[in-house]
């Protein structure tokens, strides 16, 4: 028999349950002796019997399907992060991803990017696209604010532009691992459908792409140590860390740091000179 204290699920779901304010689903607001939602009306919004949510809350009954838990993330209006603690709690795992378009950053995540000022740092989301970067990454990987919306993709970059293929001294290994990573990280979003249109169009054009596309290799982002041939720079050496945005699972930031005081300079003479010409 599952003690209370061990029935993690049912104390969770009363918890949550005991939160919801009635008034707010249209419910009379009958006299009642404790707060919140009552189980049968949340089993009816979750489309179960209530014996049944009866008995999850009391920990008995088995473990609920994916689809039951999904229902009663909605009768109980969990957050994203709440419902993953659902299924954590329920199944032992988090539920499938749900992809969402990134809509940017706040302030706040941008003055991060500000704060770092010779480490080249850009904000991606799950298809690639660069939606924020610092004045050290403008000045030494890709001003991107000189590019429209669509064009500040990393693979577009990578496969069609041929000022940054020129600045790979090895491109064709970087651009296996662009590929390789970019296929992980729209699959760990749930985004490959979202991606379909933009790997049919670097298919069409590139045949290198669609080559290595073709292979289905898979790479995680990591850390590692990147170099750059700026064209009057010379030779840059960046050592790089990927990191999860917290809240924002459709977006990662990668911070590229100086490998050497000597890199630290150039990066610092890259910025002094884009600052002297001013904005574009």
């Amino acid at each position: 028999m599952t003690t209370t204290k061990d029935n993690l699920l049912g104390n969770y779901l009363r918890d949550r349950r005991a939160r919801l304010d009635p008034a707010a689903f249209g419910i009379p607001l009958t006299r009642r002796r404790t707060p919140g939602m009552r189980r049968e009306e949340v089993a009816q919004r979750a489309m179960v019997s209530t014996t049944w949510y009866t008995w999850l809350e009391q920990g008995r009954g088995g473990a609920p399907s994916p689809e039951v838990l999904e229902r009663i993330s909605v009768a109980l209006m969990l957050t994203d992060v709440e419902r993953e603690h659902l299924f954590l709690l329920g199944l032992g795992r988090p539920p499938e991803v749900r992809y969402q378009a990134a809509e940017g950053v706040t302030p706040r995540l941008q003055r991060v990017l500000d704060a770092l000022q010779l480490s080249p740092a850009i904000v991606k989301t799950a298809t690639w696209d660069v939606v924020a970067w610092n004045r050290a990454a403008a000045a030494v990987l890709t001003d991107y604010g000189l590019l429209p919306p669509r064009q500040r993709n990393i693979l577009r970059l990578m496969f069609l532009d041929a000022r940054v293929r020129a600045a790979q001294p090895d491109w064709e290994s970087v651009a296996r691992f662009v590929v390789a990573a970019f296929r992980a990280d729209a699959a760990r979003a749930g985004a490959a459908a979202n991606v379909k249109a933009l790997v049919d169009e670097l298919c069409r054009l590139s045949p290198e792409f669609e080559a290595m596309w073709s292979d289905n290799d898979v790479r995680t982002y990591g850390e590692g140590t990147k170099y750059l041939r700026h064209a009057t720079a010379g030779l840059i050496a960046l050592e790089y860390s990927a990191f999860a945005v917290d809240g924002r699972p459709d977006l990662g930031m990668v911070i590229y740091s100086p490998a050497t005081p000597a890199d630290a300079e150039r990066i610092r003479s890259l910025i002094s000179k884009a600052q002297e010409k001013g904005p574009q």
